[in-house]
């Protein structure tokens, strides 16, 4: 086995540029994210025909979160995931967190009801609240899911068995994309769900994965052999686990600034809105108030005494 210090093959730039998996597999999956996108834009379009408004930033997100789908499955990125750790853990986070949360901040379900007709829209509804969808995006399951796949993927054999194989790898990669798709749907995601989570349910979530992704870096970072000896030296595992440890965690920390950002802003729209109940009830007591003072008053006129001088 080659000493700690000794990466693996080195990175060079020209297969990165050129290196594309265009294999059946890798075209395959190209026709369907491709597919995907095209689908979007045809139902962003559809509501414009109809002068409803679709945000040009959701339509981005969706674009983007394929571009994302394509440099990790089909770029030259995917020609170095078997053979270099640290682009296969890069591969990892754009399949896990970059690509599933433009895809869940686009909102496509909302779209395609939006664009659709109504018993697709029914359809929809009916899937969105289906046991087995419900089931499986419970937010425990998606949970210990998502962290659970990182640890058992990266520290068990069956990490190099998905490297030998490369159907398996592929499936793999299409596990990460969904899991991490119904993990970030919860947290920031707009989509019509089952489960509605609190903003504190939410930071909870994220909070349970702070110490999966230290353990998971500390066990890579300061691994004496190789996960996977056939493919990765031991000094390429040490920087595929520190780069896992520290973009892991920073990511966290940031999606966790924005649910602390809505909170409060949820906080002040809630408080605004107390406002405008509280005053608006006031105005009502104080009309309901008059009226009566007002119709005592006219009783009271009327019965006055009669005048002494006639």
């Amino acid at each position: 086995m080659p000493p700690a210090h000794v990466l693996s093959p080195r990175v060079q730039p020209g297969v990165l540029i050129t290196g594309w998996n265009l294999g059946a597999l890798g075209v395959a999956a190209m026709l369907v994210e491709i597919g995907l996108m095209v689908g979007y834009l045809v139902g962003a379009s559809r509501l414009r025909r109809r002068g409803r408004r679709w945000s040009p930033w959701r339509t981005t997100s969706f674009v983007a979160g394929t571009i994302v789908v394509v440099v990790a499955l089909q770029s030259g990125l995917a020609a170095y995931d078997d053979r270099v750790f640290w682009a296969h853990v890069l591969q990892h986070i754009l399949l896990m967190n970059i690509a599933p949360v433009l895809f869940v901040l686009a909102a496509p379900v909302t779209l395609a009801m939006q664009a659709s007709t109504r018993p697709v829209q029914t359809r929809i509804v009916r899937l969105t609240h289906h046991p087995v969808v419900s089931t499986v995006s419970h937010p425990a399951a998606v949970t210990v899911n998502f962290y659970g796949t990182m640890l058992v993927y990266f520290l068990t054999p069956f990490y190099q068995w998905s490297l030998e194989h490369t159907l398996v790898h592929e499936l793999v990669h299409l596990h990460l994309l969904v899991i991490g798709c119904l993990f970030w749907w919860l947290v920031v995601g707009t989509d019509p769900s089952r489960w509605h989570l609190s903003h504190p349910q939410k930071l909870a979530m994220l909070a349970a994965g702070i110490p999966v992704t230290a353990m998971l870096g500390l066990s890579l970072t300061g691994a004496r052999t190789s996960i996977a000896p056939a493919f990765h030296t031991v000094g390429d595992i040490h920087v595929g686990g520190a780069l896992m440890w520290v973009v892991g965690e920073l990511t966290t920390l940031a999606i966790m600034s924005v649910v602390v950002l809505q909170w409060m802003r949820f906080e002040e729209r809630q408080a605004v809105r107390a406002d405008r109940i509280a005053d608006a009830e006031e105005a009502r007591l104080t009309l309901a108030l008059a009226e009566v003072t007002g119709g005592l008053g006219s009783q009271q006129s009327g019965q006055a005494g009669p005048d002494p001088l006639t």
